[in-house]
């Protein structure tokens, strides 16, 4: 940590040493951080939809996603927690405060995806699934499967690369309660989309981390055109269902329980149920 001294009203980073205000603010250098000062900034829903479709890369649509601002409820949130709600044993962390990025390699044959950041886990690391319980058990089994360069993930810029996979979210802002609105999952929908978009050309198969994911990703994949089967397909853990794309390629859609700590504490989720399903994919 290079023995790096805060200035007022920051914190330094638990891998760099180096000072952050908390939110962290876009291109100051957060490891990972892909936005810049000048990255566009979505604050109504419309602008989420526009902006979202402009995206020419999933590294632009990385960076315009980590400086949303389209929900009001979700801004104040994310950004309370950030300075007057951080949980006692990371009171001393600069908290990344903003949306989280998808998080692994553009044009991965594999993507998985979640419901949202969690207050104290990616919305303090700025790395989805970093730094929580549900972060240890997903990377862990990831890293079982031979997805992941490590087993564990602490805090961004820790060396934890993803190979094969991608995660992104449903919505990528922490929630209340970890319960986003109606209104709110329609408002983040375009990120989720163009995701798809993008990463179709070489996708595989999705893996949906819960019922949320699971129906975000056939809600978005009709939107597109793709061929769902009728009537919708059921979610449950190890739950298949096989969508098609519009030029006729076949991708599996893969249902998991959640890995969060009221699943994986009371055994509804195990390590062998978790790599059973990811061995599918």
């Amino acid at each position: 940590m290079g023995g790096v001294e805060p200035i007022s009203g920051t914190d330094p980073h638990p891998v760099t040493g180096q000072a952050f205000p908390s939110p962290v603010p876009p291109g100051t250098g957060w490891p990972g951080d892909p936005a810049t000062a000048d990255t566009p900034v979505a604050r109504t829903p419309a602008q989420v939809a526009r902006l979202a479709r402009s995206a020419q890369s999933t590294a632009e649509l990385d960076a315009m996603v980590t400086v949303c601002r389209a929900c009001p409820r979700l801004v104040d949130w994310r950004e309370s927690v950030a300075t007057t709600g951080r949980r006692a044993s990371f009171a001393d962390q600069p908290y990344w405060g903003r949306p989280a990025a998808g998080f692994g390699p553009a044009g991965a044959p594999v993507l998985v995806v979640g419901l949202a950041p969690a207050a104290n886990g990616a919305n303090r690391t700025g790395r989805m699934f970093t730094g929580d319980r549900s972060g240890d058990w997903i990377y862990a089994a990831l890293h079982r499967g031979g997805y992941a360069t490590q087993a564990a993930s602490d805090h961004a810029g820790d060396g934890l690369e993803l190979q094969g996979i991608r995660i992104v979210s449903a919505v990528r802002c922490a929630p209340p309660q970890n319960k986003p609105t109606t209104p709110e999952k329609a408002t983040c929908a375009p990120w989720l989309h163009r995701e798809l978009e993008l990463a179709v050309p070489t996708l595989r198969s999705i893996l949906a981390l819960g019922s949320i994911g699971w129906d975000a990703t056939l809600r978005t994949v009709r939107e597109m055109g793709w061929a769902v089967p009728r009537p919708k397909p059921k979610f449950g853990h190890g739950a298949i269902a096989e969508i098609v794309t519009p030029d006729g390629r076949t991708v599996r859609l893969v249902g998991s329980y959640h890995v969060s700590q009221q699943n994986t504490f009371t055994g509804k989720l195990t390590e062998a149920m978790l790599d059973q399903v990811i061995a599918t994919l």
